[in-house]
This record gives structure tokens, sequence and C-alpha cells, in this order.
């Protein structure tokens, strides 16, 4: 745990991929829920913020 915030306060690429995969895959959650509307009307932003973030931070070093 402590290695995995160590990464991402010093804007390493392994953490901050693992962080905007989950977003990406909770945004796909959000999107095929049939239980909340607030959570499918929200998913496309979240599943948009984590695709963005992956690729900003692909160029993150290792």
């Amino acid at each position: 745990m402590s290695a995995f915030l160590s990464g991402l306060l010093r804007l390493r690429r392994g953490p901050w991929e693992l962080v905007a995969t989950v977003l990406i895959a909770l945004g796909v959650f959000m999107l095929m829920q049939p239980f909340a509307m607030w959570m499918f009307t929200y998913s496309f932003v979240v599943t948009l913020t984590g695709t963005v973030m992956f690729i900003i931070v692909s160029h993150f070093p290792e």
C-alpha cells in the first residue's frame, strides 16, 4: 500500500494507470447497471475521464 501511494505522489506510470483502468471499468459498470439513473447519467463522463487519464499517464516515467 505504501509503494502504491508513493508511486501516486511521485507520478509513476503503474499506479496511475491502475487508477485510470479502475475508472474506465467503473464507468462501464455504471453504464450497464439497471438500478440507478444517476449512475447511468454520469457513466460517460467517468469513462471519458478514465480514458483521457490513461492516455496522459501512459507518458509518465516508469
